[in-house]
């Protein structure tokens, strides 16, 4: 009945197959890096600062120049030759990096101390946080951040994948987006929470039951867009409780092996002794929060090459949220955050520089970096975990991440020294992702 009814209308015919092909070409072959567009005359730029910090030098280069054709960087260096009629921008006394790499976000929350975590989760529809999510990949992407891991939509569903797309089509501004959709999280063990037992609440994350169910779950997500699997191996089973292990190994296990099968990475929320050494043995690849890790298991993540997430800011804006004036002494969750820093740095684990932004508010991702610094890692150090690291750790670093060419060519400029200072990136004078100047000149 119904190729009758579509062959009796030849227009419904033409639509479908006009919709097929769109979707066929529009789609990126990698997520965050869209097609090429048709071919046509590659317009050349010559970025000149005071200096430029490659992304994997600790030392910045004085007087180097950055040339970009298209959408990529094809030289950098000193007295770079350049084709004719190339565009010069000047950007004189500041100095240009890779555009920043957000490790740790979700688009689809904003600051909880403006509404509630349950409130966005259980009182706003998906469409308004969907409306809500293409201003903050704005607000991110203004602040110099051209490239995101987003770590689940929190009872949204699969509208990252949307955003992610549409951001890749070039309909709404906005980072690169390595999306997680959902989540997987143990049945019972997540929120909102508080309701009468056994009454089936809208829940944050996609919830699971065993092996077999988990592996259902993560290919469930990858068919839906995901491009990385997040999983939490702790969590508390009833608010204001302390953290318990949820997740078993054998799960967390066939988690895991699921999501590498299937050529996506994988990050564990992981607070627990328990938990993170499951999420370990489990082979994830990056641990978000870390709490309580063991010398032993940073030692492990070392030899490993599993990244950490320390999630700085997340704790530093929930303390704050609670009455915190800033003043010394920190609250336990605050310093436990910097000690665990300074424990990852000493045992040489990757840091990824993410700060759970969502928490608090979009396009101020620079918080993390700045609690970085003060914990104690060296300004350059923390900018090379925004930039090369976290594209080492997320498996971009053959796209973004650097100056060199072959590389895609986002940029941004600041007129301080962020190798000195990293605060200086609050202000941003320029914003590249591309190849397109998309803030500044």
């Amino acid at each position: 009945m119904k190729n009758r009814i579509i062959g009796k209308s030849g227009i419904a015919g033409k639509v479908a197959l006009a919709v097929a092909g769109l979707l066929a070409t529009a789609a990126p072959a990698v997520p965050g890096f869209a097609a090429p567009a048709p071919a046509a005359p590659a317009q050349s730029t010559l970025f000149k600062p005071a200096q430029v910090f490659d992304g994997v030098d600790p030392t910045p280069h004085a007087g180097w120049q950055v040339l970009v054709t298209g959408d990529k960087i094809v030289a950098v260096g000193p007295s770079l030759s350049v084709p004719a009629g190339t565009k010069v921008v000047d950007l004189p006394g500041q100095t240009l990096l890779p555009g920043l790499i957000e490790g740790h976000g979700h688009m689809f929350l904003y600051a909880y101390n403006e509404k509630s975590w349950d409130d966005q989760v259980l009182h706003e529809s998906v469409a308004l946080r969907t409306v809500k999510a293409v201003a903050h990949a704005h607000d991110t992407l203004m602040a110099g951040f051209t490239a995101e891991r987003d770590l689940g939509t929190e009872g949204a569903g699969f509208a990252d994948v949307g955003l992610r797309d549409a951001i890749d089509q070039g309909v709404v501004p906005g980072p690169r987006m390595m999306v997680a959709t959902k989540a997987i999280v143990a049945e019972g063990a997540y929120g909102p929470k508080g309701y009468e037992p056994g009454l089936k609440i809208p829940q944050g994350a996609q919830e699971v039951s065993g092996v077999d169910d988990i592996v259902r779950a993560v290919r469930d997500q990858i068919a839906g867009g995901a491009d990385v699997i997040k999983l939490y191996a702790d969590y508390h089973y009833q608010g204001g409780s302390s953290s318990r292990p949820t997740l078993s190994q054998a799960e967390l296990t066939a988690a895991v092996a699921a999501a590498h099968d299937a050529g996506r990475i994988t990050a564990s929320h992981a607070t627990t002794e328990i938990g993170i050494g499951r999420a370990i043995a489990a082979g994830i690849d990056t641990i978000e929060h870390g709490t309580d890790a063991s010398a032993a298991e940073l030692k492990m993540m070392h030899d490993k090459g599993i990244g950490l997430c320390p999630t700085l800011a997340a704790s530093d804006a929930s303390s704050h949220y609670r009455g915190w004036n800033g003043q010394e002494p920190a609250p336990k969750a605050v310093e436990a955050a910097r000690k665990l820093l300074r424990a990852a740095i000493a045992a040489g684990v990757p840091i990824c520089m993410g700060g759970d932004v969502g928490v608090y508010n979009h396009g101020t991702n620079l918080r993390e970096m700045v609690l970085m610094q003060g914990a104690g890692m060296a300004p350059a150090q923390v900018l090379i975990a925004a930039t090369s690291g976290n594209a080492r750790i997320l498996h971009w670093n053959d796209k973004i991440g650097s100056l060199k060419p072959g590389l895609y060519a986002d940029l941004v400029a600041t007129p301080g020294d962020p190798t000195k200072d990293v605060s200086a990136l609050r202000t941003i004078s320029l914003v590249v992702k591309g190849g397109e100047i998309v803030k500044g000149q």
